[in-house]
């Protein structure tokens, strides 16, 4: 039988949540807040002592064990951060904490429930595996089950986020953004705020593939997904519960559905405010937030995005940064056709004017045309229209690849390969100091002859800008081109030869050695 709604609003205000989690701020987004129109706040969960919302339900339902439960121990299935919560309320009310993980989760993850004295026991290669071994070893021990979400107590104990919020923030709220995964969350947030402030719009947020809730609501009853998308791994639920379901349903105002793109820069966009890298589902709402408010032009609102976690494996970081520009709406990525000529590189780039290059990649296969793949950044969407317009107007002709995952994935990466048709390449790396306008100088400094079979260059964020080169240097040219190395390196662009680099003869260059 389900809670009442209304019972939810005594739950969380008798909620034992405070032994053990902390009442994280409210802070004011400064730099995110200037750039969007609208006052941003973000709710600090990343604060917490295991570095996410978790701990509050898990210790609230924990608790109010008996003490003859808390004798028989506590169990949970879990790959990450209510693991920890778990583990770190066991080791607070003095019991015993199993949790049962994947044999897939991160080292980092095992390590830190293990430190907080629970007792790891890897099962199977999906959640699902472990939630079944879960049960049997329940069967056997008898140990109690702390649920991650279905639990009204989980729920109270989630729900005191809400209560902070408006106590934090008393004045007008146009609307709280809430992370979803099982729903607790969410559900506990909606349940206090539409009690109290009916007038403060709770808005749900989910990724594209893993949409569960969002389903279920058009279903009409909580529906499972056969397969879910992992990258915001601690909203990656199959199915929701029943309680948290009925909760949203009938509390949530709407639900948004935000890409991998959106939510990698909103991780970035977290971090220049604060200096925290949240985890994917840690930076979902406020992925959702600017989604918002991109969609309904809202302006001059207070608006409120719950940080729920920043439990980030390290190893996500390079793929994270490789997407944030794109989803932050700061880098387009286009392909640009251009005349295979001496001197049509040099035009194209002049013809970009003072925009920042990110990225710049191109392969000679065709006597005729080049095909270049460029990055640049930008300030919107809007700029990406008049690049494409002011590249068309100059001869070139151009096309968006910024949401093209083919691209994005892979093809930036391979840009390169095999030329048939260059038969005496030199191959280059350079380096000069990076700033903007750099890339076009040192274009200008090569002013050469020779053809361009090969340029490869990809802002980094360092001090100075590495380029790879490749020259088409017939024999005849030999003289001029060791000349030509000689005044570039007099002119600071200092340069390694890789034409025998191993790496190059074997994935580059169409002539074996």
């Amino acid at each position: 039988m389900h809670t009442k709604h209304s019972d939810y609003l005594s739950r969380i205000l008798l909620s034992r949540v405070y032994d053990v989690a902390c009442e994280t701020p409210l802070e004011n987004a400064v730099s995110l807040s200037r750039r969007l129109g609208n006052t941003v706040f973000l709710k600090r969960e990343d604060l917490q002592p295991v570095f996410s919302f978790k701990i509050r339900g898990a210790y609230n339902k924990m608790a109010k064990l008996s003490p003859d439960e808390l004798s028989r121990g506590v169990i949970a299935a879990s790959a990450g951060n209510h693991a920890q919560g778990v583990a770190l309320s066991a080791k607070r009310l003095n019991c015993e904490a199993t949790i049962v993980m994947p044999v897939t989760t991160p080292q980092i993850k095992v390590n830190a429930v293990r430190r907080l004295g629970g007792q790891v026991v890897l099962s199977g290669e999906s959640f699902s595996d472990a939630w079944k071994h879960t049960q049997e070893l329940i069967r056997q021990t008898g140990a109690v089950f702390i649920p991650p979400f279905e639990d009204p107590d989980v729920i109270a104990g989630q729900g005191t986020i809400g209560m902070e919020i408006l106590r934090q923030h008393p004045d007008p709220i146009h609307a709280v953004f809430v992370p979803i995964g099982g729903g607790g969350l969410a559900a506990g947030v909606a349940a206090y705020i539409k009690l109290l402030r009916p007038d403060i719009r709770v808005i749900g947020v989910e990724p594209v593939d893993s949409d569960a809730m969002r389903r279920s609501i058009e279903a009409g009853y909580p529906v499972e997904m056969k397969d879910v998308g992992l990258f915001a791994d601690g909203v990656a639920v199959k199915q929701v519960g029943e309680e948290t379901f009925a909760i949203c349903r009938d509390m949530l105002d709407e639900i948004i559905c935000v890409g991998t793109d959106a939510i990698c820069g909103a991780v970035k966009d977290v971090f220049e405010d604060t200096r925290i890298v949240a985890e994917p589902a840690g930076a979902l709402s406020l992925a959702g937030l600017k989604a918002y408010v991109a969609e309904k032009k809202i302006r001059d609102a207070h608006l409120v995005a719950i940080v729920s976690g920043a439990n980030m494996n390290f190893d996500r970081l390079s793929y994270v940064v490789d997407r944030s520009e794109i989803g932050a709406e700061r880098e387009a990525l286009l392909a640009v056709t251009i005349p295979e000529e001496i001197g049509s590189f040099r035009h194209f780039i002049a013809a970009l004017g003072n925009r920042n290059i990110t990225e710049l990649c191109t392969r000679s296969v065709d006597p005729v045309e080049a095909r270049v793949l460029l990055g640049i950044k930008i300030q919107g969407r809007n700029d990406v229209v008049e690049v494409l317009a002011d590249l068309k107007e100059k001869g070139f002709t151009a096309f968006d690849l910024s949401d093209n995952e083919l691209a994005k994935l892979h093809i930036r990466h391979l840009v390169g390969g095999n030329a048939p048709n260059v038969h005496h390449e030199r191959i280059l790396r350079f380096a000069f100091p990076e700033r903007p306008g750099a890339l076009l100088n040192f274009i200008d400094a090569m002013r050469t002859e020779f053809s361009i079979s090969l340029f490869q260059y990809r802002y980094h964020g360092a001090d100075f800008g590495r380029v790879l080169v490749g020259f088409d240097v017939s024999e005849e040219q030999e003289s001029a081109f060791e000349d030509f190395l000689v005044r570039v390196d007099a002119m600071g662009y200092s340069h390694i030869d890789e034409t025998d680099n191993p790496a190059y003869k074997l994935f580059i260059s169409w002539h074996k050695a």
